[in-house]
């Protein structure tokens, strides 16, 4: 893994963009228990890197990350980046007490922002998609990916109640 190729544009958001998530994170009130947390923010960058690792590269090299095919350090960041992103999707699901009849309004309002992410990445020369690949596609990565994200935290929620274990602090 190189630092990077050149540093420009990309690394600067990717740096700013990760002040900015993490500063949320430390700033916003702590409503879940520590280890959903840790579990939500483990989960988000596991995730990246499953993705890039499939998608990214290998056969099909749909996207470019940075500068370059070769891992940088900036990649890396990329993928701490969207540990926070994965927190927030479980912390607001509980915050706004989403159930059965808002779950698919929630993904659909994430998904939406995950495009509008992306897209700013792209511009940003973050993601650079390639070998037939359009953002379009990312629709599909997003829906599937909220969606388990909501069924693993549901999933965990009713574990806890099973067991008798509180709801997460107010």
């Amino acid at each position: 893994m190189m630092l990077w190729e050149t540093f420009d544009k990309n690394e600067i958001y990717v740096l700013a963009a990760l002040v900015i998530a993490y500063a949320a994170f430390f700033i916003f009130p702590k409503k879940l228990p520590r280890q959903i947390t840790l579990l939500f923010l483990v989960w988000g960058f596991v995730t990246s890197i499953l993705f890039d690792f499939t998608i990214g590269g290998g056969l099909v090299d749909f996207y470019k990350a940075n500068d370059s095919n070769q891992y940088e350090l900036t990649d890396l960041l990329t993928y701490v980046l969207f540990a926070p992103f994965s927190y927030f999707f479980v912390y607001f699901y509980y915050r706004l007490q989403i159930d059965r009849k808002t779950v698919i309004f929630y993904i659909l309002g994430w998904t939406l922002l995950g495009l509008l992410m992306e897209k700013v990445s792209s511009m940003m020369g973050v993601v650079q998609h390639q070998n037939g690949y359009s953002i379009k596609y990312s629709v599909v990565v997003f829906l599937v990916t909220q969606t388990v994200t909501a069924l693993y935290y549901e999933l965990i929620r009713r574990q806890q109640r099973q067991a008798g274990n509180s709801e997460p602090r107010e």
